[in-house]
């Protein structure tokens, strides 16, 4: 593989994104803006053929070859399934003397929908049988309490080497303050274990919290033999294609690092895929000259939301893998088990939606796989909102099984009719998404009517009018290409990284203490620029620092400023903007961090030709609330800009199909963008 530096000078880029069905590709000459995309079916033996088929298909549509691709850019799920499945590999532990059992002591919290008399805390992923304790002891301000035994290290060392691990990972108290034993522990665990993966945690979290960085840490190390295989796997097959391009991996914060960074902290691309849709949306938005938006990720077996103020995506590390926190920086988002394939049944006479799915294999029923269960795919065919055909006409669907899962499994237990059941589906996964936008937004101190929704995935843009109404919002934003949108974002996407330190201390903001921290901080960030070949005109640097008051257990993020009263105000107002109120108490800085990112090479603006023209392809009968509709279908393809049209309205397209409802109107921005507006009264009718 080429040097990073190639990637800023040439103008073809690649990005793939790879799904449990479908693997999408985007194909940019950032010279023209001119893009083209193609869908493949996943190979979940081997993603990496599914990533080259779908490479190919992109080259040979534009009629370019492999050689020519100056970037290439993808969002992988590896390491999440690993660590949702518990498939990594096995892992051991060496920590500090006295702290073997941080992990199982873990955290008093009970899940919110736990309940308190029958929730059991789940297996952690490293066993105490396979924690191995090292004598060295680094007291909280840094200072060496007792020196590190290089002796119980080769101890330690050994005692794994009977323990058939693949990976190890070292963590040791307070190496946060000062790593200095936790990286001569992992120098001679490599020389000891040559065969195996080690890790540290400050390699991947240098901050606060024992637990939390323990299992970070651990949870690193479970996925980084299979995160590498795969990498090396992808880089071989682009190697055998003639591609030089360097390749690119979407991380959780919503950036891209070269796969050199992946390899060492492959915890990292644990949301990716979510995180690429966002930066998309984001994208698509301001192209329209939209700030505010709050982006719905509709696939087929869950939903994720995410609010975007001023054109800015929020970070937080409070993100959760499955049952594990994981507080590496990662975008700001909610996910809810609400999708097409979300399974609808009734139990003792209630009707509930997900957050069990069909999947990819059997599917909907409508999906004619063999699928008996009906889900909200079915309940939007019984009513009329997808056309007969999908994926360009590649796949039929069954109206008649649709109908017989609805009727079998939701509308005969009920007592209703196939429509009303159907209705009742479609509401009640609407409601549950409805309830995960206020937690982004109302739960937070924002006003969801002062947004624009951004509906997109498989599924996205068939729920937008409909949650738009609920929420009260007036506009809806569909992007040109919606199913697609993970893998476009990739192509927006900068390069990403932080750099943190908590302080040895938490106390009251000292700008000159600080100040020396962030030029650190700074150091490496300007060294990791260096290695990623990001030229001084594309470097930006943010630096933010993390507080809370006296007495708190959690920290809130601001911008970091000049003087210790421009922290402490930004700190107030963003407290009392989330919790309603700021205290008369002393406020604490924790832990600073800078934030690096090498600009993305902006294509030229896409400029859609202009047409009046809405020429319906199609009638179809469609189940509204008011009746049954004859209802235009219009192929998205043959709209220009400036089109206008009224709803009701299907608009259909190779990666998904968009319901415009009665009472909203539509307009094409110049971007390829659709602009849905809803009539004021309309929802009143």
């Amino acid at each position: 593989m080429s040097s990073p530096e190639s990637f800023i000078d040439t103008s073809l880029s690649v990005a793939v994104d790879i799904g449990g069905t479908f693997t999408d590709v985007a194909l940019l000459d950032r010279a023209t803006g001119k893009v083209w995309r193609a869908k493949t079916p996943s190979v979940p033996s081997d993603p990496s053929e599914a990533f080259l088929n779908g490479i190919r298909l992109a080259l040979t549509d534009a009629g370019r070859e492999a050689s020519s691709l100056g970037q290439v850019l993808h969002g992988t799920t590896v390491a999440t399934n690993m660590i949702l499945e518990d498939k990594g590999a096995r892992t051991a532990l060496v920590t500090t003397k006295g702290f073997r059992h941080v992990l199982n002591i873990g955290r008093q919290d009970i899940p919110r929908k736990a309940n308190l008399y029958t929730w059991v805390k789940p297996e952690r992923p490293v066993p105490a049988s396979r924690i191995v304790e090292i004598n060295e002891r680094i007291a909280a301000g840094g200072a060496v309490l007792d020196a590190l035994s290089e002796d119980s290290v080769r101890i330690a060392a050994e005692a794994i080497r009977g323990m058939d691990v693949e990976a190890v990972a070292v963590c040791l108290l307070h190496a946060f303050a000062n790593p200095v034993h936790e990286k001569r522990a992992a120098e001679i665990l490599r020389a000891e274990l040559p065969h195996l993966a080690v890790t540290t945690s400050t390699d991947v979290l240098p901050v606060v919290r024992e637990f939390e960085r323990t299992l970070t840490t651990v949870l690193n190390a479970t996925v980084m033999p299979g995160v590498t295989t795969y990498v090396g796997r992808l880089e071989k097959r682009l190697e055998d294609e003639k591609v030089a391009a360097p390749l690119l991996l979407m991380q959780s914060n919503g950036g891209v690092a070269g796969a050199a960074t992946i390899r060492q902290a492959p915890a990292l691309t644990a949301l990716s895929g979510p995180a690429a849709g966002v930066v998309g949306a984001r994208s698509v938005a301001a192209a329209c000259g939209i700030k505010d938006i709050i982006t719905v990720d509709i696939g087929g077996t869950s939903a994720d939301i995410c609010l975007i103020k001023d054109g800015k995506i929020g970070l937080t590390q409070h993100g959760k893998v499955g049952e594990w926190p994981l507080p590496l920086p990662m975008v700001d988002m909610v996910t809810i088990g609400a999708g097409g394939g979300s399974i609808a049944k009734v139990a003792d006479g209630t009707l509930t939606v997900g957050p069990q799915s069909a999947g990819a294999r059997p599917g909907p029923a409508a999906y004619g796989h063999g699928g008996e269960n009906p889900t909200v795919t079915d309940a939007h065919v019984v009513l009329g909102h997808l056309p007969a055909r999908l994926l360009g006409g590649r796949m039929a669907l069954d109206v008649e099984a649709a109908r017989k899962a609805v009727d079998g499994k939701v509308a005969n237990p009920l007592g209703l009719s196939t429509v009303t059941a159907a209705r009742g589906i479609l509401a009640i996964v609407d409601n549950h998404m409805v309830g995960a936008v206020r937690v982004v937004s109302v739960e937070r101190g924002h006003d969801p009517r002062d947004f624009t929704l951004v509906p997109f995935g498989g599924a996205g843009p068939l729920h937008g009018c409909a949650l738009a109404e609920l929420l009260g919002i007036s506009r809806v934003m569909i992007a040109p290409a919606p199913g697609i949108l993970c893998a476009d974002g990739l192509l927006a996407a900068d390069l990403k990284a932080e750099f943190s330190r908590t302080l040895p201390k938490a106390g009251a903001v000292d700008v000159s203490t600080a100040n020396g921290i962030i030029a650190e901080l700074k150091t490496q960030a300007s060294a990791w620029f260096d290695t990623e070949g990001v030229a001084e005109k594309d470097r930006r640097i943010a630096t933010v620092a993390l507080l809370r008051y006296h007495g708190q257990g959690g920290e809130l993020a601001v911008t970091w400023g000049e003087t210790r009263e421009d922290v402490e105000a930004a700190f107030a107002a963003e407290h009392k903007a989330l919790y309603g109120f700021a205290l008369e108490a002393a406020i604490e800085l924790v832990t600073l961090r800078v934030e690096a990112a090498g600009m993305t090479v902006e294509p030229p603006p896409a400029i859609l030709q202009k047409g009046s023209d809405v020429t319906p392809v199609d009638h179809v009968p469609v189940h509204f609330e008011s009746g049954v509709t004859s209802v235009p279908v219009v192929d998205r393809l043959t709209l220009g800009a400036g089109a206008t049209f009224q709803g009701p309205m299907i608009l259909t397209q190779l990666d998904t199909t968009t319901l415009v409802a009665p009472g909203w109107s539509g307009t094409v921005h110049g971007s390829g963008a659709l602009l849905l507006t809803a009539k004021q009264d309309a929802w009143d009718d």
